[in-house]
């Protein structure tokens, strides 16, 4: 398993190098460093000798090949430098929303997860029933609604009209589970109805399989059947979409973030592309690129683990 973890690691390489220079080329073209600088001096009018010195302080009077080298080393070492905005250290902001994103991000990761997978194992034992009926119809049609409109519907209801949680804003300590209540909420609604079409139809398949049909034979009950057999055997693809969706939650929901006011990586990565700071921009990719390799490879290694059958060479 080490040497396989070594090489997935080394294929990473490759990947990390297309990503970086995909956002460099891109940040580039939209936004020239030339208009980067005008934008973050503090002269209306800039002279052109103010430019030059912006530009020779952030790196950006050299070739663009050499800058890419330079900003290249310096991510794959980690080393992401200040903002090109404030001057402030990035890892400093980082560490700053990574608390709020993450606490946003386990909530709703585990409450999604079992809500999932409850709603799915019931809508499979009731299989070809009125309940699995509207609770697949109930699945579809929250896949048919919008994002935005889950979380503008929810700061109104449960915000305004019922006063459950406050409409927005942030504490940190102890005081931050009132203000991330109503982000979960949303986070959960807006993204079960597509996990529990996902792992319903999982289950349903691993119902049709020989094991299950021998295991009725022999007299096991179906809630047996369907808790010890049918969702051990349906975990490869439980894990495969929860792990992977990890790196999403914890680099933060752009859209949640920002519309609650949650000081979070989502926050940042907003405020860095309107202010075009390309340091942050690039640092946020590259940060978001490697957490999904992570998850990807800790994804293999889960298959491992729970199904003996599996292995990683």
């Amino acid at each position: 398993m080490l040497s396989y973890v070594i090489r997935r690691v080394l294929f990473a390489i490759p990947i990390l190098v297309g990503v970086s220079l995909l956002t460099f080329i891109l940040f580039y073209v939209a936004s020239p460093p030339e208009l980067m600088a005008r934008r973050n001096l503090s002269a209306r009018n800039p002279t052109p000798q103010q430019v030059q010195q912006w530009l020779e302080q952030h790196g950006y009077d050299k070739p663009m090949d050499v800058q890419f080298r330079k900003h290249m080393t310096e991510l794959l070492l980690f080393r992401f430098g200040k903002s090109d905005a404030t001057g402030e250290p990035i890892w400093d902001r980082i560490r700053q929303g990574v608390g709020p994103s993450s606490l946003v991000a386990s909530l709703v990761f585990f409450c999604l997860l079992v809500t999932s997978v409850a709603c799915a194992l019931a809508l499979a034992f009731f299989r070809g029933s009125y309940v699995d009926l509207w609770g697949t119809f109930l699945c579809v049609l929250l896949m048919s609604v919008s994002y935005l409109v889950f979380i503008i519907g929810g700061q109104y209801l449960l915000g305004k009209i019922l006063k459950y949680f406050p409409l927005a804003g942030y504490a940190r300590g102890i005081n931050a589970w009132k203000f991330v209540l109503l982000p979960m909420v949303i986070g959960v609604v807006s993204r079960v109805g597509e996990n529990v079409r996902f792992y319903r139809t999982v289950m349903l398949e691993e119902m049709n399989q020989d094991y299950v049909r021998t295991a009725r034979a022999k007299g096991v009950g179906e809630q047996a059947v369907l808790f010890r057999h049918v969702l051990k055997n349906a975990s490869i693809p439980i894990l495969t979409r929860a792990v992977l969706s990890l790196p999403f939650l914890l680099m933060g929901s752009i859209l949640l973030e920002s519309f609650f006011g949650i000081p979070g990586l989502g926050t940042l990565t907003v405020d860095a592309i309107n202010s075009q700071d390309f340091a942050v921009v690039r640092a946020m990719v590259f940060l978001g690129t490697v957490l999904y390799i992570i998850g990807s490879i800790l994804t293999d290694i889960s298959y491992a683990l729970v199904d003996p059958r599996v292995r990683l060479e």
